[in-house]
């Protein structure tokens, strides 16, 4: 019975711990706030390895964990058929980058064929912003 307690104990206290997670406050997005895509153009026809700059407009960019008004950090969202939970963090995937030091371009590796990709700007916790401050979605062929 003695090794049942700390079970009990460790299961409420993760209960616990999602109960908190849900309850993380949004950070309110800095009026007329976008982001987008400099390149590549939706439609391009890419290599299975390309540059993705992000562009920012009505906001700075800061690494996570920096508490600075107006600023966040980009999250680049790949082939990705639902929008994450825009109440919690962001998770870190193949198909959600995080670019958390501040980062405003990358280079992507896709295999041929037809990908999507759009922008997500998550605050100090990689929360998305009320409203959230996301890219249209963008086509790139891979050749």
């Amino acid at each position: 019975m003695r090794t049942m307690l700390p079970c009990l104990g460790l299961a409420a206290l993760l209960a616990g711990t999602s109960a908190i997670a849900a309850e993380i406050p949004r950070t309110p997005a800095p009026e007329g706030a976008k982001v987008y895509f400099i390149s590549p153009a939706d439609g391009a026809t890419v290599d299975k390895t390309f540059t993705v700059k992000f562009g920012l407009k009505g906001m700075g960019v800061a690494p996570a964990g920096v508490d600075s008004p107006a600023t966040g950090h980009h999250h680049l969202l790949i082939d990705l058929k639902e929008q994450p939970a825009m109440n919690m963090p962001l998770p870190m995937t193949d198909q959600i980058k995080h670019f958390g030091k501040g980062q405003t371009e990358t280079e992507v590796t896709l295999p041929p064929g037809k990908h999507t990709l759009q922008l997500l700007v998550g605050d100090k916790n990689h929360v998305p912003f009320d409203p959230p401050v996301e890219s249209q979605k963008i086509t790139v062929n891979v050749k």
